[in-house]
């Protein structure tokens, strides 16, 4: 295990363990809220039956969902809190759920042509180079399956709505593709729902441009389906909150992405 992800799992760890959002499980889910969870755009199909890797996407969330819907589900992390999380969940619902420890860049414990559907969580922001991902999940991915990827939006990742300057979110830092994103705060507020937060150390962040991603997804075979940013629903939200930077620089956007490598083949004369 490389320093960069020694260090990221051991903030996730921490962050698991301070029961950060992404770490709650969802014990109340029906099969109605679990696919507007997980395909609210409507890519997927029924998945009843189809084998899913839901990709650094533990803490008792999304394997769940895809479980109710009745998936074969797998959950590879490398994060133990996390994926202690999933199992804990899948029991409550009387499912069963398979969990890997592991790293996102080698799904080697997997065959080629495994999968129907990898639905990748928001986490590829904490590695620097992508292209081993893609290559993995080109690789376990049945022909004509699914792909599934949150994402940063690359050109405002790092604006905080704390950078709200009275007129503007100023961009500064140069759009290099790999360069860790640096913040001035590295640690995370955690809020709880009784109204207290604590705040926590985060891993390292990347920045991943367009034009890498999506080349580099097309370069393996993954045909973009479609991209769809994070809005905000808010009409005239206050400056200097969430909903008004999410309403001037959505800050992270959905890709859905079908293997089909024959789609680049260029055409004989």
């Amino acid at each position: 295990m490389d320093p960069i992800t020694r260090f990221n799992r051991e903030r996730w760890e921490a962050l698991a363990q301070a029961n950060v959002a992404y770490s709650r499980p969802m014990l109340d889910l029906t099969p109605e809220t679990a696919l507007e969870l997980l395909d609210p755009h409507g890519i997927m199909g029924s998945v009843k039956g189809k084998r899913v890797l839901c990709l650094c996407a533990s803490g008792g969330q999304q394997s769940a969902a895809f479980g109710l819907l009745g998936a074969e589900v797998t959950v590879l992390d490398f994060s133990p809190t996390q994926l202690q999380r999933d199992r804990e969940t899948a029991q409550h619902y009387g499912l069963k759920v398979e969990t890997i420890e592991g790293d996102m860049r080698d799904l080697s414990p997997f065959t080629a042509a495994h999968f129907d559907i990898v639905w990748h969580a928001h986490s590829i922001v904490f590695i620097p180079d992508v292209t081993p991902v893609f290559s993995e999940v080109a690789r376990v991915l049945k022909h004509g399956g699914l792909y599934r990827l949150s994402c940063h939006n690359p050109f405002v990742q790092g604006i905080e709505e704390r950078d709200w300057d009275g007129k503007a979110y100023p961009l500064w830092r140069p759009y290099i593709d790999g360069a860790e994103v640096e913040s001035v705060d590295s640690n995370w507020d955690i809020g709880y729902p009784d109204g207290t937060s604590r705040r926590v150390e985060g891993p390292h962040e990347f920045r991943h441009a367009l034009s890498p991603l999506v080349n580099g997804m097309a370069q393996h075979g993954l045909v973009m389906l479609g991209l769809w940013e994070e809005l905000s629903t808010e009409l005239d939200p206050q400056p200097g909150t969430w909903e008004h930077l999410k309403r001037i620089a959505p800050p992270w956007f959905t890709l859905w992405a079908r293997l089909w490598p024959e789609a680049l083949t260029p055409a004989r004369p």
